[in-house]
């Protein structure tokens, strides 16, 4: 069974619709990526799986269980969590107590140590920041930390939007090191990249979305075999 199954869907914001009939499915520990060009319903498909958007049309099925028309806490609940561009952190409070605002849920809070030490094997960078003001973070810092915050979570599904988006090639290199390591660690990831061809290297199958719908899906190595794809849709 898919861990995550998404049949039909039909979104969109207003009068505007935005996707059109938007079919996935997702297993346990695999990394998928959408890719595509700006504006056509890859954050609006992040936001649909976590309860931000309606569904006008279709299903989403988490773990069997159809979670389409549940609030975004309950989505959180379930085990999706979504970690959405710029990261959105508590920009006075330090790291640590960023990270710990991911465990507020019952369950995470009574995990919180094994979890936070999980986090720190994973991003070491976090535990010697841990004390320091968010707002004083570089850039790939902020993302660690947003990362970091819906791992405490507990998330069996983990959403990232853009992690790499903004930032200088330098930290994009240790962004990406942090996804490969999420990768290794056997974690279910959906993510949404700018940077086809880096993204390519890590995910297991890649989704393009052209105007809400999907126009190819295949794996990183024939996404790089077809220029063609790349030039019309990627600027490759």
């Amino acid at each position: 069974m898919s861990l995550l199954q998404i049949d039909g869907v039909e979104a969109g914001y207003g009068a505007q619709l935005v996707l059109r009939g938007v079919s996935l499915t997702l297993a346990q520990g695999e990394m998928a990526a959408l890719i595509g060009p700006n504006g056509h319903g890859k954050t609006t498909l992040l936001r649909a799986i976590s309860g931000l958007v309606r569904l006008r049309a279709g299903t989403i099925r988490f773990d069997g269980q159809r979670i389409d028309g549940r609030r975004p806490d309950q989505v959180v609940a379930a085990g999706i969590v979504h970690v959405p561009q710029g990261d959105m952190l508590f920009a006075e409070m330090t790291v640590l107590e960023n990270l710990m605002m991911g465990a507020y849920l019952p369950e995470a809070a009574r995990r919180q140590a094994e979890r936070l030490e999980q986090v720190y094997a994973l991003l070491p960078k976090l535990r010697e920041r841990s004390g320091q003001i968010a707002s004083t973070l570089s850039g790939g810092e902020r993302r660690m930390v947003g990362i970091g915050r819906g791992l405490m979570a507990g998330a069996r599904l983990l959403m990232l939007d853009e992690p790499s988006l903004g930032l200088a090639p330098i930290v994009i290199d240790q962004i990406y090191q942090v996804i490969a390591g999420l990768r290794d660690a056997g974690h279910t990831v959906l993510i949404v990249e700018e940077n086809a061809s880096r993204i390519a290297e890590h995910a297991d199958r890649l989704h393009l979305l052209d105007n809400g719908a999907f126009a190819w899906v295949g794996s990183g190595a024939d996404l790089m075999s077809r220029p063609e794809i790349l030039a019309t849709y990627l600027g490759g």
